[in-house]
């Protein structure tokens, strides 16, 4: 399959028509490829006469422990060449390599433009080159939203600043609700954080001369230029979030990298990269050659006509584009690659994994905890890419703290945390407390677990965490006078009645807080009494109901309506991501919960349509589980293959992935179930590398829409035994660790 994003034209954005910031970001999100090392990002236009990288990174942020703040933008690189007229166009993202790669001519010159962002190194790169010596002559300079000047010394750019002066914090304090959000105790100081980026220009042939702020480079045979960019930010709250100044730091980035070529930076940075993500391969089937040649935004434009002229909003039989729906998956991991590495203090992927171009980020850009932070992460341990989630872990433990000592300042409580719903680096959390949003992160943590089988892991960062909610519940919960427990005053992400009992999002993330804290318990072999209390509690809590019209009630009272098509389907929790509802457990509640969400639509948003598609395949519904992925491809997919709420949401892009491997394999019950929700639209695929909890490692192929090869692999695995259920029927199998077992 080519694993190549390609157009055949820059992005070139006409200011003159821009009135407002939202604008510019409408184009850039829908047209710009994406590099980034997991910290440190950028997109790159493509306009061989002003090209313009516009690079984040991930740690600068406004806010404090109180305030949310919000992610914001670092700054632009410009390379300026006297290039107007250009032909034979190629823009393309390589993300099997994590290369971008531009290249055109012009006067007779055949000119190339590479550009990563390299873990190993800390930096990005960008080289130019061209066929002909001494043909690269041009400007180069960097520039912010934030109006920091920039310095120019020599071969070098310097942007240096805090974050005391900027637009957004200054818009919080103009405007008191959004600052104290209801608080009176909430402060108005901003953490202000140090930043500070270099670019060093290196070439060869002809010479650079400063001039202003800006570098010229004149008659040179090539260019290269290494960016470093960095905060002060750590995080440890016990050190007030802050470190050193970072000059130190990027200094050193600067000086290690430029003793190493070009092509020996690519070569470690691709040895790397690959070493995850080649972990793991998908097939889907073949597209046509003619299909496969056209450039992304002409697969993107063609898929949606065929999805919705032809097939009336369902995927029908055939796939419109099979390597296309493969590629996005690929281009799932490769996002999360680029944007959640664990090492130098990587905070956890936000609503746009890194990438931010508008000083008022929708959303704040933020970790948003009632469904998108937890959905960015769901796929991570099932497609090898276990130590992506480690920011995610790192990111809760952290701010612990800050979250216990709110909620025992708003609710008087003395055991537990919760969350608000808009959270940003430093613990600060705004809008409203929506109680069940901090089970759901500790199902992530869980999750994680069961895949990986690391017990230093689970004593270290998921256990203390979910114990710690579990108290919070133990003391919460209301008893009714049947002795039913219930999560009092509760309310439903963003829908419906506030300060019920026994909403269901409560309920389902209770059931499965305490399911999992009482298995994570007996891992470790601690706290029997403390497990034994919350077997009893949850044993009483109110369970799943059946509503009047067949329905999988949201709320305690039978109130849903069936014309409401809402985005949010938290009562489905229980189905997906949770374990409660299946139709192997108890089918009249799967039912319901499928009567249910088909009643919800296709969903508004793009992170609603792929949470749906992990529920059908849950529920192992094949054909409604494709008919909403491909519903989502034609109607939420950019050009660039980012997805969309719209604005940008990256939470799409990785809830799809999760739902393909919803689709291939499920092993949530304890049994590896393969091809549980295997469309018509794939009668043909294979994947390699698809992790299932218990610490194996599958390879499964299938033809005719029958599976046709299964190789499990102990991985991580502590028990070998392995039940493993194909065409409705279960066998068990002996896996050791570090051995293959053929099933097939």
């Amino acid at each position: 399959m080519n694993q190549i994003i390609w157009s055949d034209k820059p992005l070139i954005i006409d200011y003159n028509e821009i009135e407002k910031p939202r604008d510019e970001e409408e184009r850039w999100e829908r047209e710009v490829l994406p590099i980034g090392n997991g910290r440190l990002g950028g997109t790159v236009f493509g306009d061989p006469k002003k090209e313009r990288i516009q690079f984040n990174q991930e740690s600068l942020w406004v806010g404090n422990e109180d305030n949310t703040g919000g992610y914001q933008p670092f700054g632009d690189i410009y390379i300026e060449l006297d290039h107007k007229n250009y032909k034979a166009y190629r823009r393309e993202l390589d993300i099997e390599k994590a290369v971008q790669t531009i290249s055109y001519e012009s006067n007779g010159v055949n000119y190339k433009r590479e550009y990563f962002s390299s873990y190993p190194a800390q930096c990005m790169v960008m080289h130019l080159s061209a066929d002909k010596k001494a043909s690269l002559s041009g400007f180069i300079s960097m520039d912010n939203v934030h109006e920091i000047p920039i310095v120019a010394e020599e071969n070098k750019l310097i942007m240096k600043g805090d974050t005391s002066d900027f637009w957004w914090w200054k818009l919080h304090l103009k405007e008191p609700k959004r600052l104290i959000a209801g608080r009176e105790y909430a402060s108005e100081d901003n953490i202000n954080l140090d930043f500070e980026a270099q670019v060093r220009v290196k070439h060869e042939g002809g010479e650079l001369v400063v001039k202003g702020d800006k570098i010229e480079f004149i008659n040179c045979d090539s260019v290269t230029l290494y960016l470093s960019a960095e905060t002060n930010y750590i995080n440890q709250r016990d050190k007030g979030w802050k470190g050193e100044h970072p000059h130190t730091k990027v200094s050193a980035i600067i000086a290690e990298v430029i003793k190493s070529d070009f092509e020996t930076l690519l070569k470690k940075h691709i040895e790397d990269y690959q070493s995850l993500y080649k972990r793991m391969s998908v097939d889907f089937g073949k597209s046509s050659n003619e299909t496969s040649k056209l450039p992304c935004h002409k697969r993107v434009e063609n898929y949606s006509k065929r999805v919705l002229d032809i097939n009336d909003n369902a995927g029908g039989e055939c796939s419109a584009d099979p390597e296309l729906e493969s590629l996005l998956y690929q281009y799932g991991r490769y996002l999360m690659i680029a944007s959640s590495r664990d090492g130098h203090g990587c905070l956890p992927s936000n609503l746009q994994g890194i990438w931010l171009i508008n000083k008022r980020p929708a959303w704040r850009c933020d970790f948003h905890t009632d469904i998108n932070i937890q959905m960015n992460y769901w796929f991570t341990p099932a497609s090898n890419l276990a130590e992506c989630f480690l920011p995610f872990a790192h990111w809760v433990d952290s701010i612990r703290e800050v979250r216990k000592e709110e909620t025992k300042k708003v609710l008087g409580v003395e055991r537990g945390w919760l969350m608000r719903s808009e959270n940003g680096c430093f613990g600060g959390s705004t809008w409203h407390f929506q109680k069940g949003d901090s089970a759901w992160l500790c199902q992530n943590l869980w999750d994680a677990y069961t895949f990986s089988m690391d017990k230093d892991y689970l004593k270290q960062y998921a256990y203390p965490v979910m114990k710690e909610i579990c108290e919070f519940w133990i003391d919460h919960l209301k008893e009714l006078p049947d002795g039913t427990l219930v999560a009092p005053e509760g309310r439903s992400p963003e829908h419906g009645p506030v300060g019920v009992d026994g909403v269901s999002y409560d309920q389902q993330l209770c059931w499965d807080l305490f399911n999992n804290t009482i298995d994570a318990s007996h891992a470790l072999n601690v706290d029997r009494a403390f497990s034994q209390v919350l077997t009893e509690k949850r044993n009483k809590l109110l369970g799943p109901k059946v509503g009047k019209w067949g329905q999988l009630q949201e709320w305690m009272e039978d109130i849903d309506d069936p014309e409401d098509d809402h985005r949010h389907i938290n009562h489905m929790i229980g189905v997906y991501p949770g374990r409660q509802i299946h139709p192997s457990i108890e089918p009249k509640f799967a039912e319901a919960a499928k009567v249910g969400v088909i009643a919800r639509g296709n969903g508004e948003t793009g992170w609603s349509k792929v949470w749906k598609i992990c529920v059908f395949a849950r529920l192992l519904e094949s054909e409604l589980a494709y008919d909403l992925l491909s519903n989502m491809m034609a109607t939420k997919l950019y050009s660039n293959l980012w997805t969309t709420h719209p604005p940008f949401q990256i939470d799409c892009n990785y809830g799809y992935v999760a739902g393909v491997n919803e689709m291939l394999v499920q092993s949530h019950l304890g049994i590896i179930h393969l091809l549980p929700a295997l469309p018509k639209a794939w009668p043909k695929g294979e994947v390699k590398g698809l992790c299932v909890r218990g610490g194996f490692e599958l390879d499964l192929a299938w033809d005719n829409h029958k599976c046709s090869k299964a190789v499990i692999r102990g991985k991580t695995n502590i028990e070998s035994k392995v039940n493993v259920l194909i065409d409705d029927e279960e066998k068990i199998y002996d896996v050791a660790q570090g051995s293959d077992c053929i099933i097939i």
